[in-house]
């Protein structure tokens, strides 16, 4: 089976990027890929709770992130540097649907995850 790494580096509103990063997850999973996600850098705040993205005249995709687990995505991955970098920890993260237990992983640990997987695409 192949696997692929969706990489969330971007936040979480204002563009289609994060939208894109989940539908080719979803995608990819129902073509029987085994699909990791990889949230760093300003892709954290995907996991922030209680956002309200129509206050800023956005449409709330995060909230499909529950439909994760329909899909078989698993593998949730978290940059420990980046929460670091925007102050945020473990306790404060809302999974948002997300299946699985968020990993919180070091720089080594990632390059090694990203190593182990056959495509990564970065949004």
């Amino acid at each position: 089976m192949k696997k692929l790494c969706v990489v969330f580096r971007r936040g979480p509103h204002g563009t289609a990027h994060g939208r894109e990063a989940l539908d080719l997850a979803m995608l990819a999973a129902s073509f029987d890929l085994e699909v990791s996600l990889l949230f760093c850098d300003e892709g954290v705040l995907h996991l922030l709770q209680d956002q309200n993205p129509e206050h800023i005249g956005c449409r709330d995709y995060i909230s499909t992130f529950k439909a994760l687990p329909f899909y078989d995505v698993e593998i949730q991955l978290v940059c420990k540097q980046s929460l670091v970098d925007y102050g945020l920890n473990k306790n404060g993260l809302n999974k948002n649907g997300l299946s699985g237990e968020l990993q919180i992983l070091d720089s080594e640990a990632i390059t090694a995850h990203l190593q182990s997987v056959d495509e990564v695409v970065v949004y």
